[in-house]
């Protein structure tokens, strides 16, 4: 059964780094792309960012500038660099994999941005 980790959450000052990690028990060769979404109590999960199969990236609005994908695939992991981090990037961030028709989420890691 394919899984999938994340880790790096935790709690931070508005304007400081984060860089979070999802690492994968099989080969990401696998899958069609890795992503980072997020959710607030309340809120739908909305997507952060992703990264496909070819090394493309694509990123949500309100990241753009601020957040970076990157992927290691030796290590079987999808990294999320976020810098100058805002109240409102709080959440539970999940790393979200997509294999053939198969759609696999994380378990999530808490990010707190305080003021």
């Amino acid at each position: 059964q394919v899984q999938l980790v994340e880790s790096g959450g935790g709690l931070v000052q508005a304007g400081e780094s984060l860089r979070l990690s999802c690492a994968a028990s099989e080969s990401i060769f696998n899958f069609k792309f890795v992503a980072w979404y997020r959710q607030t109590p309340g809120k739908e999960r909305e997507f952060v960012a992703r990264i496909i199969a070819s090394g493309s990236t694509e990123y949500a609005d309100s990241v753009t500038g601020r957040f970076t994908i990157s992927r290691d695939m030796a290590k079987n992991a999808v990294y999320l660099q976020m810098n100058s981090l805002k109240p409102e990037d709080t959440g539970v961030y999940y790393c979200r994999a997509a294999r053939g028709i198969l759609t696999l989420w994380g378990q999530g890691t808490q990010v707190t941005v305080s003021s």
